[in-house]
């Protein structure tokens, strides 16, 4: 630790040791019923609890989300990605000293001790400090208690700070020029700031609760790499031989859905490290959108959620969602949001693996929804392709889902999560062609979009095919097929697949105007091959996995 790093803990424990009243890893019923208590959350009929946030505070705000500048980690990041956005050392400080007088004057701080990483050796302990319950309460739902080997660790003298102060505000005319300025002139009083430096990051006036989570995970998926694991924004499960996969994939591709498969225990839904000897969760909980959710369409979350308990032993926590006087709820109004969410246990689930732990992964699976109508449903990549396509993250926005969007919009996110992936791009494509070849692993890209033409043409592929396909990919029933290769975007497909009829493997089939396939086809590669150049074309990547861009 430098003399900084050391200096701003050690102010941070002189505040809270003269507070006068430190709440310090009081009982998951003990945070319920404060919650409660102090008006934090209402109770639904059936014992979880609700809450509103700010119309600000709805979702993660991205231009309101700080790295620091440090020299020892500055050329590590990717300061090209839009998502990475510096803030100078000096202004943390600024930040940090003003949460400290804002903990000072709160009637009651709420300190808990928890880890990140269901694997031991990478566990990362973090130090929350919080002046509310309902924080403790989602913390609890998010992280992970504190192993008893957790001295094992390899970051087990690194403790995490995390601070979250969600219902304060910068002040404006102070920060004026050090943060983002807003189009009315005015200066945001909204901050989410990490110093991977100096251990510590700092929740300052958002209210979603996901904005704690996805620091944290951003934390991780920096520091895992120089312990050579591999960070993933992606779902696990296991098969009942002990084979294990991972599910990437953007929001609408199926990534939850698929990955609750009756017959796999779940590891986890969202953030995942690869390391020497296996696969962990990040988490202790999931995160799941609730608008318009139906129990038989996604019955283990439903359950998860709405199950009646006592109060102080439920502790899923709704966020954003319709509560009628009576105690109901409604997930199918998003006048609010359409972001409503609900954090929960993984006990909550019936079909989980307890430690959260598997093997190295047997198949990968890319999940991306195109609503082009051009991808084949399902492709087997090389190490090569796999890379581009994990640098590229690609899926696609639906027209009529936004002002203006007419036709269906090519998005890329690199590795399915770049808001999270703060490293530059080369480490973690580089991790994962050395990963692939050490433990023998098979990628698949799996499209859950459109067959037979775009959106609004053709028609989104049947998800028994899909499952059908996933199956056949989890179990190597796709070793030892026949496959053609596109040479428009480099992939290669069966011929054939088990229950799956083999007209629509390859999409040029299903389109009854063939040219306008052609033409499709032609646009969608270029995008891809704009989108590249635009993100990598400065960056060192390999030869051999840029000309597997498609369009390229």
């Amino acid at each position: 630790m430098n003399a900084i790093e050391i200096s701003m803990i050690e102010d941070l424990k002189k505040s809270l040791k003269k507070h006068s009243n430190i709440r310090e890893n009081l009982s998951r019923e003990e945070f319920i019923s404060q919650a409660v208590e102090n008006k934090e959350a209402v109770l639904t009929k059936n014992g979880a609890l609700a809450t509103w946030t700010p119309a600000h505070s709805t979702g993660r705000s991205p231009k309101d989300t700080y790295i620091v500048r440090n020299p020892e980690s500055d050329f590590n990041i990717d300061w090209s990605s839009p998502n990475n956005i510096g803030m100078n050392p000096q202004t943390f400080a600024m930040i940090f000293e003003d949460a400290l007088k804002v903990i000072d004057k709160k009637n009651t701080v709420y300190v808990t001790d928890k880890v990140i990483g269901a694997d031991s050796k990478y566990a990362l302990p973090v130090k929350t400090i919080c002046d509310k319950s309902l924080s403790q309460v989602f913390i609890d739902n998010m992280f992970r208690a504190v192993p008893e080997d957790i001295n094992k660790s390899i970051f087990a003298d690194d403790e995490f700070y995390l601070i979250a102060l969600p219902n304060d505000k910068l002040d404006k005319d102070r920060y004026k020029g050090l943060v983002r300025d807003l189009p009315n002139g005015e200066t945001s009083d909204i901050c989410v700031v990490v110093d991977f430096d100096k251990k510590m990051g700092i929740v300052f006036g958002s209210s979603y609760m996901g904005s704690m989570k996805k620091l944290m995970f951003t934390v991780m998926n920096y520091y895992l790499p120089f312990k050579g694991v591999l960070p993933l924004h992606c779902s696990a499960n296991e098969g009942p031989n002990g084979d294990s996969a991972l599910l990437l994939g953007l929001s609408g591709t199926g990534k939850t859905t698929l990955s609750a498969d009756p017959n796999r225990a779940l590891l986890g839904d969202d953030e995942h490290g690869w390391s020497d000897d296996g696969i962990f969760n990040f988490e202790n909980g999931c995160y799941a959108k609730m608008i318009d959710i139906k129990p038989e369409n996604e019955p283990e979350i439903y359950e998860a959620v709405m199950h009646d308990a006592e109060y102080t032993k439920h502790g899923a926590i709704i966020e954003n969602a319709m509560l009628y006087p009576n105690g109901d709820m409604d997930f199918f109004d998003d006048r609010y949001t359409p972001n409503s969410r609900a954090s929960y246990p993984l006990s909550f689930l019936s079909n989980i693996k307890e430690s959260s732990t598997a093997g190295n992964p047997n198949t990968i699976l890319f999940l991306t929804a195109d609503a082009y109508g051009v991808l084949p449903p399902i492709s087997k990549l090389t190490k090569e392709q796999a890379m581009l396509w994990f640098l590229m993250g690609y899926t696609s926005k639906l027209a009529g889902t936004e002002t203006g969007v007419t036709e269906p919009q090519a998005t890329f996110s690199r590795f399915f999560g770049q808001p999270f992936m703060p490293c530059n791009p080369n480490i973690y494509a580089d991790m994962l062609g050395d990963k692939m070849d050490k433990h023998n692993t098979n990628v698949f890209l799996i499209n859950t979009g459109w067959s037979g033409g775009s959106y609004g043409t053709g028609s989104r592929i049947k998800l028994k095919y899909t499952r059908a396909m996933v199956d056949a990919a989890l179990k190597g029933n796709l070793n030892d097929v026949e496959f053609i290769h596109d040479e428009l975007f480099h992939l290669n497909i069966p011929k054939t697949c088990k229950n799956v009829p083999t007209e629509i493997l390859n999409p040029i089939n299903t389109w009854e105007n063939k040219e306008n396939y052609k033409k499709t086809s032609e646009k969608l590669a270029k995008k891809f091959s704009d989108s590249f150049d635009k993100s990598y074309g400065k960056q060192n990547i390999q030869p051999e996995i840029v000309s597997q861009c498609p369009g390229k």
